[in-house]
């Protein structure tokens, strides 16, 4: 079941923020830290300081920039304490002044008063809301716990699915000593980004781990060196295992499109039968270079029934095809 994480202001000076250069400094109203953002837009209209506040939206950041703290400045204490009273009667849940500039101390204490965090970005307006909005969508993300492997296949990201027990960390393990990366082995964390790209990633306490059934937990990183893992990756395809049915009709072509839906977002797919004597991790390899052929444009099903199309509006599809010389035939002469 998709969830959204709460996401609360505390995130603007923490060591998320701070990862991606994001340098916040709170200057009063610790109280509101704890305040919730529920969207990744801030919102920096400075007429909501000339009395047209309708147009401010509750769980949003606001930002304040030098034009705006000037504004202020020039006001009256009580004019200021009008505005930045109204603004938070709207439910905005902090302030965030960028540039390094404080604005008036009497709006710090109101901060202050209120339980609303009054922020001070180090960086200018516009890279701190391009930072702030980074992090709020990552943070802000809607989230899916997939039971799955996720491996990196010459640099696809692709999603190995399929019931418990069919061989699916197996498989992630043959496809590891081939070279290829494991993402997250039993438990998937995927969260959506700008609308149609999904990320995966693995919980920080099992990332790296592999179980194999008989053996237990092993640590990739240290078996096969860092070389081996990566943190996330785009989930970008995906094969499910199903157990070999004898009678069932299986794709042969490969003409029809399938997807699977993750988080509303259409990923392609195929349905892969598991039996004995199959090797799975060849097969899983070579899905993903068509893939990444057809990504190119290069589909081989299709390129051969547009030739026998062809061939049939021609209709010649009946002579026989040339016959290439036998080796032996040419050393004999």
């Amino acid at each position: 079941m998709p969830t959204t994480p709460a996401v609360f202001v505390d995130i603007l000076v923490g060591p998320r923020a701070e990862a991606i250069g994001l340098d916040v400094t709170l200057l009063a109203g610790r109280a509101g830290l704890s305040r919730a953002l529920t969207s990744p837009h801030i919102q920096k209209t400075g007429l909501a300081l000339a009395g047209y506040d309708e147009y401010l939206h509750p769980g949003r950041v606001l930002v304040f920039g030098e034009s705006e703290v000037r504004f202020l400045e020039k006001q009256t204490p009580e004019a200021r304490r009008t505005v930045i009273r109204r603004a938070i009667e709207r439910g905005v849940p902090c302030l965030l002044s960028t540039a390094g500039i404080r604005p008036p101390d009497d709006v710090a204490a109101i901060c202050e008063e209120t339980g609303i965090a009054l922020l001070v970005a180090a960086g200018t307006t516009g890279v701190t809301i391009t930072r702030v909005t980074a992090l709020l969508e990552d943070s802000l993300a809607e989230r899916q716990i997939i039971h799955a492997v996720l491996m990196d296949i010459l640099g696809l990201g692709l999603l190995i699915t399929g019931e418990s027990g069919i061989g699916k960390s197996e498989c992630g393990l043959d496809l590891i000593v081939r070279g290829h990366r494991l993402v997250a082995d039993d438990t998937v964390e995927v969260h959506r980004r700008a609308e149609t790209i999904l990320i995966g990633t693995c919980p920080e306490l099992t990332r790296h781990h592999m179980e194999l059934r008989g053996l237990g937990l092993v640590n990739i990183r240290e078996l096969y060196g860092i070389a081996s893992v990566r943190s996330s990756k785009r989930v970008e395809f995906v094969v499910q295992l199903e157990r070999w049915e004898s009678g069932r009709e299986y794709e042969r072509l490969g003409l029809d499109d399938a997807y699977e839906d993750i988080l509303g977002v259409k990923i392609p797919m195929v349905r892969m039968p598991v039996a004995p004597g199959r090797s799975v991790a060849t097969l899983v390899e070579v899905v993903a270079r068509n893939q990444l052929l057809r990504t190119r444009g290069r589909h081989a099903a299709r390129e051969l029934a547009r030739a026998l199309e062809d061939r049939l509006r021609r209709g010649d599809a009946g002579l026989p095809a040339p016959v290439a010389p036998d080796d032996d035939a040419l050393e004999a002469d």
